[in-house]
């Protein structure tokens, strides 16, 4: 029996797998399952089980005195239910300073406002990201920066169209036969992504009006080709997710720098307002660290990037000893980056790496080795906490 001639009501349930990936037949034969699927990824509800997971984490640290959670990513999950798992995660916290720090969307918490945007140094020519922190009254007219933050939140919501018209489009195709040809994709896998990137694109197009424009982004397209799971082996799943994160490198590497702010433009701005700076992510943007920006400090610990946590610690303290008297001192930060959208989900289902993150959670505080570096540099959590709050207020 075709595929076409299979009954609707097993569609629903267990789609035929194709015996092709022809395009037109990708976005043609759109059926009640392909639409339900959507829906499951782009929904911002939650059920009781999704809220009972994010409020109640698995582990405890009653042994962390205080909580510095400076670049995390509440997503759309409530804030009190992340509040409660904080509470739990650590009960004997006295001091605390949590700014929630969403992907180019100013967002508060108990008094204090952050954001993470996308920037880029025109001193050696890279899209940088910069951590901002506010008193919230800071930013109740902050028109600018708001419109500045508008235009660069559309980015990710461009890059998802141009991540599948990489995919998709001929004129493209020597990106993802680059892409192939890095991952060592068969022709199948290949076929397959691009199978499934159409058919996502039309789903993208029929239901436009009605998803949150917060799900429009690279991750639409790596959670909808995950959602085949079932209706594929998980063998290909996983050669296609391999070969979209090559390709959305790509993509990233291609995106025109003249789509954003300089961050001198955007670091203006925030002084304008009171608000504090922080460079994230120093492995990836280390040359930032060159260009004498007027920031507050550095992180030199994430999930991501521990491996130069102790000599970022010690170049810090050494530009404070040298610089001028009058300039504030550089603090030292760390950082958990937590996508809280992650807790939704059971751990088997999820990268342990990031699913092992947590608000507030910087194990490197606590390690000996760097506790005797940040002992030289006279800086701890308790510490960058009040001095942090100092220059905010």
């Amino acid at each position: 029996m075709s595929s076409k001639s299979q009954p609707q009501e097993n569609q629903a349930t267990t789609p035929p797998i194709p015996p092709d990936y022809d395009l037109d037949r990708a976005v043609a034969e759109i059926d009640s399952w392909d639409q339900a699927q959507y829906e499951r990824i782009v929904s911002i509800e939650l059920t009781p089980e999704q809220r009972a997971r994010v409020a109640d984490p698995e582990a405890s640290y009653p042994r962390q005195n205080e909580t510095l959670a400076i670049h995390w990513h509440p997503e759309w999950i409530p804030q009190e239910l992340t509040a409660q798992r904080v509470a739990a995660l650590y009960p004997n916290a006295g001091k605390s300073l949590i700014i929630p720090t969403q992907h180019n969307q100013i967002l508060s918490w108990n008094g204090y406002s952050g954001v993470e945007v996308d920037c880029y140094s025109s001193g050696f020519n890279r899209k940088v990201q910069l951590l901002l922190h506010f008193k919230t009254e800071a930013v109740s007219e902050a028109n600018v920066l708001r419109s500045m933050l508008e235009h660069t939140f559309k980015y990710r919501t461009g890059q998802l169209f141009e991540f599948m018209d990489t995919i998709t489009l001929p004129a493209l195709a020597e990106r993802l036969d680059r892409a192939a040809m890095d991952t060592g994709s068969s022709e199948e896998v290949v076929a397959f992504v691009r199978f499934y990137t159409a058919r996502l694109r039309r789903l993208v197009e029929m239901n436009l009006a009605d998803t949150p424009p917060a799900m429009i982004k690279n991750k639409l397209l790596t959670e909808y080709v995950d959602a085949q799971r079932g209706r594929h082996t998980d063998l290909m799943v996983n050669r296609a997710q391999l070969l979209l994160k090559a390709v959305k490198a790509i993509v990233k590497e291609h995106f025109s720098l003249s789509y954003f702010f300089r961050a001198s433009e955007v670091i203006e701005e925030v002084r304008s307002l009171g608000g504090g700076v922080v460079i994230p992510h120093p492995e990836q943007f280390w040359p930032i660290l060159l260009a004498d920006y007027d920031v507050d400090g550095v992180e030199v610990w994430n999930p991501q990037s521990r491996e130069y946590t102790e000599f970022l610690i010690k170049a810090l303290t050494n530009q404070n000893k040298s610089r001028p008297s009058g300039r504030r001192q550089m603090l030292i930060f760390m950082g958990d980056d937590t996508h809280m959208s992650v807790k939704l989900k059971q751990p088997g289902q999820v990268e342990p790496s990031k699913y092992e993150r947590e608000v507030g959670l910087q194990p490197a505080w606590d390690e000996v080795a760097v506790r005797k570096s940040l002992s030289l540099a006279g800086a701890s959590r308790s510490q960058v906490i009040d001095e942090y709050q100092a220059r905010l207020n």
